[in-house]
């Protein structure tokens, strides 16, 4: 089953709160801007490839934790 934006806005937004960190701290760990942050966690866009790794890796998981649908 792929990811929609909807789905990966929303398990971005559950990682990062799990992970108690604001998208300002997560743009200081990945060098992705705050304001793409947000437009993801609001399902405008999505991350390119290049964009995942330093994603995953500012929030502690691995790439394919990002891509998972989250358990209900």
């Amino acid at each position: 089953m792929s990811l929609t934006k909807a789905n990966f806005a929303q398990r971005l937004r559950f990682l990062r709160k799990l992970t108690g960190k604001s998208q300002q701290q997560i743009y200081r760990e990945s060098g992705i801007p705050q304001t793409t942050i947000s437009c993801w966690e609001n399902a405008i866009g999505e991350p390119s490839v290049s964009d995942l790794p330093k994603l995953a890796a500012a929030l502690g998981v691995k790439v394919s934790d990002l891509l998972e649908e989250q358990a209900s």
